[in-house]
């Protein structure tokens, strides 16, 4: 794989054992939440608050969906997922990869180098395609909430003052 190289430092290494950590508690998050039937919103599941960008602007944010997108997808409910957020399976996936190429490569003593350009343009392109969709999504989507969700969360702050 042209992405690793070998590596005896366990410090640099444990990155990767970290990251696959992140991926495995977020998979786990998602097995245990329900997609919201809104395409957004799944987060407050977990008691946070909805999006800022949705409380304010009825708008959508670049990652607005995200959560639904992945929790569907790991359920695999791919219509849903892609409906929630286009570009949310293919990040998933893509998370998916790289944990478990690295909690791999971690075994064989190898790191996932991301030093090189390769690597710093496919991160540059993947973020101009988010935020791109994201700008794009934003501009068109005037009416984002679902039914309810502001008055809902309004009413939810109420009762804890």
């Amino acid at each position: 794989m042209a992405f690793l190289e070998p590596c005896d430092d366990k410090k640099i290494l444990n990155g990767q054992l970290v990251t696959f950590a992140i991926w495995l508690a977020i998979t786990a998050f998602g097995i245990y939440l329900s997609p919201s039937p809104h395409g957004h919103g799944t987060h407050e599941q977990l008691g946070l608050p909805p999006c800022p960008s949705v409380l304010f602007f009825n708008r959508p944010c670049p990652g607005c969906g995200l959560t639904t997108s992945w929790t569907a997808t790991i359920h695999g409910r791919f219509i849903e997922a892609f409906h929630a957020h286009p570009l949310g399976p293919l990040l998933y996936l893509g998370f998916t990869y790289v944990a478990l190429v690295g909690l791999w490569a971690y075994t064989k003593k190898l790191r996932i180098d991301t030093g090189g350009r390769a690597w710093s343009v496919g991160m540059m392109v993947g973020a101009l395609v988010f935020f791109g969709f994201g700008f794009i999504r934003f501009a068109l989507n005037d009416h984002f909430a679902a039914p309810d969700e502001i008055t809902n969360y309004v009413q939810r702050l109420s009762r804890k003052s």
